[in-house]
């Protein structure tokens, strides 16, 4: 019997899943709880749907009050947090009767700055927005909020006409429901584009089209642990299109080049320049989906002034270039 107990023991053991990321979710004064509820189901349906090995996503919870913010409830607690991606839901009161929560704000902030990719949905935009992070960046909220959140926030770059808008170390999701759109959005970067389908199939809703594109997508790696590199990669993502080039990088954070150049390809894995390039790449396939804005303008908007060069290297990155692309992907395709 005992022998018994031992083999189920180790079967147990060596079926635990492995945990790739840890999402927080934010709990704040009249927040949409069944988006809490939902998206901690969503992430655990997913890491039944993973296969062998088997791997999951570690979900906790978050109150923010004005003492802090608390952990409250973790799907694998034990283990010291290190929070891949922090997402504030929606509200359930409208934009003009959220009261600020700075100690979110704070929170939020600090968890930037150690590598978290933060994320809202829907009213949330307006509790990430508080953290200043928005500022200059593009951002999506309900439609029926996007004129508050502006006039609010008004140096963040509203972009409403977007389910889904990825800044890289900011992700913003529209509509009160689109935390489902969000959700299936990590789960295929975080577990796979197979395990986000069967996920989806298993909840009989649609997966996201973004995750269905047959490109890699630009990951940033941003929790690699060193802080100055991390504020360069803030600053690309921030400043992308205005940029005119890398070298002024080392100075803002007093490095030699030789030693920048070092850092920055042990910290994220690429060279500083190709760092940016995929970023400016990735706002232009997004503004190819999404607008019919004509590619030399995108080019311009993006940050390349030679359209002919802007083209090979969009093609380079995703395979196509950037007509087919948009013939493939864009609003114009969705109509077929």
């Amino acid at each position: 019997m005992a022998k018994k107990t031992m083999i189920g023991a180790k079967r147990t053991m060596m079926q635990a899943p492995t945990l790739v990321a840890e999402i927080g979710l934010l709990i704040y004064p009249d927040c949409q709880l069944a988006a809490i509820h939902g998206l901690t189901d969503l992430f655990r349906i997913a890491g039944e749907w993973t296969g062998e090995p088997p791997r999951a996503i570690r979900v906790s919870h978050w109150q923010a009050s004005e003492a802090g913010v608390e952990p409250v409830w973790d799907s694998h607690p034990g283990k010291a947090h290190r929070l891949s991606h922090v997402i504030a839901p929606p509200s359930l009161i409208m934009p003009d009767r959220m009261a600020p929560v700075p100690s979110a704000a704070q929170w939020m902030k600090e968890q930037h700055r150690s590598g978290t990719t933060l994320c809202s949905v829907c009213a949330g935009a307006f509790v990430l927005a508080e953290t200043g992070l928005m500022d200059g960046r593009r951002a999506t909220t309900h439609w029926a909020f996007a004129q508050q959140l502006a006039k609010r926030f008004p140096k963040v770059q509203l972009a409403d006409e977007n389910m889904v808008v990825d800044e890289g170390d900011i992700m913003t999701a529209g509509g009160i429901l689109a935390w489902a759109d969000l959700g299936l959005t990590l789960v295929g970067r975080l577990l796979g584009p197979a395990t986000m389908l069967a996920t989806a199939r298993f909840l009989l809703i649609e997966p996201p089209r973004n995750s269905q594109r047959p490109f890699a997508q630009f990951i940033p790696k941003l929790d690699h642990g060193d802080d100055a590199i991390r504020q360069c990669q803030h600053r690309i993502h921030a400043e992308a299109a205005s940029l005119q080039g890398v070298s002024d990088l080392a100075d803002g954070i007093g490095m030699t080049g030789r030693t920048f150049l070092r850092r920055f390809s042990a910290a994220t894995g690429m060279t500083p320049v190709e760092y940016l390039q995929q970023v400016r790449i990735a706002k232009a396939r997004e503004a190819l989906e999404r607008t019919l804005v004509p590619v030399d303008r995108i080019a311009w908007d993006v940050g390349y002034s030679d359209p002919a060069a802007f083209r090979k290297l969009f093609q380079k990155l995703t395979g196509l270039p950037p007509a087919a692309y948009r013939q493939q992907f864009g609003i114009a395709a969705e109509g077929h």
